[in-house]
């Protein structure tokens, strides 16, 4: 029987549903390649096994012809894929687990393969929204934080700047069509933050008066 670990979610990727006036502008998550890619390095994984065969089935020939060339290389081979397999299942946990949110007042990301967390990033929290696009189309768009506030770089991983510990930085990591995404944040944030700040102060009961009389 299917099981979904998230079905105690009012809405796909929020803890639950935005307040009146707050619309989903937007919602998707890491595209499994890329994040393999990217994330978890399965390009390096997959040459590192290139060159470990081709080295011990040179190597092998030189001492015994092709028979023995394939004999010494095959095993190494097998272990590079089993390697990249397992590389592109850890990417698909990471990707069948991450819903990001773009909302009219924030940017939501729910993550986490084992162990899930949802980040909630009001634009006005937001300093900058930098984006890193690939020819394929996908990217990833960076969010610089403002404030004190403290992020743990090792329970967002990978949905996080690679490398930036110090002052971890959020990220909508892999990304498909991620140009159209950065343009609505960046659209989305706009508007968001040119909205005037109404604020309810409390006046006393003689000032009151003095008002209702004006």
């Amino acid at each position: 029987m299917d099981h979904d670990d998230f079905a105690f979610e009012p809405m796909p990727g929020l803890p639950a549903l935005p307040p009146m006036g707050e619309d989903v502008l937007w919602q998707g998550s890491p595209d499994t390649y890329a994040l393999a890619r990217e994330a978890f390095g399965l390009h390096w994984i997959g040459g590192y096994f290139v060159l470990i065969v081709l080295w011990r089935g040179g190597v092998g020939v030189a001492e015994g012809g092709a028979a023995l060339g394939l004999a010494m290389g095959l095993p190494y081979a097998l272990l590079g894929v089993a390697a990249c397999l397992m590389v592109l299942a850890l990417a698909w946990a990471q990707a069948r687990s991450t819903v990001y949110t773009v909302t009219s007042a924030r940017v939501a990301m729910r993550i986490g393969a084992a162990l899930s967390v949802t980040l909630n990033l009001p634009f006005k929290q937001i300093g900058t929204a930098k984006l890193a696009l690939r020819k394929d189309g996908t990217g990833t768009i960076v969010l610089d934080t403002l404030g004190s506030a403290r992020i743990s770089y090792l329970v967002c991983w990978p949905h996080v700047l690679p490398w930036h510990v110090r002052k971890t930085q959020p990220a909508l990591r892999c990304i498909p069509d991620a140009a159209r995404v950065s343009r609505v944040v960046a659209d989305a944030a706009d508007a968001r933050l040119s909205m005037p700040v109404v604020t309810l102060v409390a006046y006393p009961a003689a000032a009151s008066s003095a008002i209702a009389a004006e």
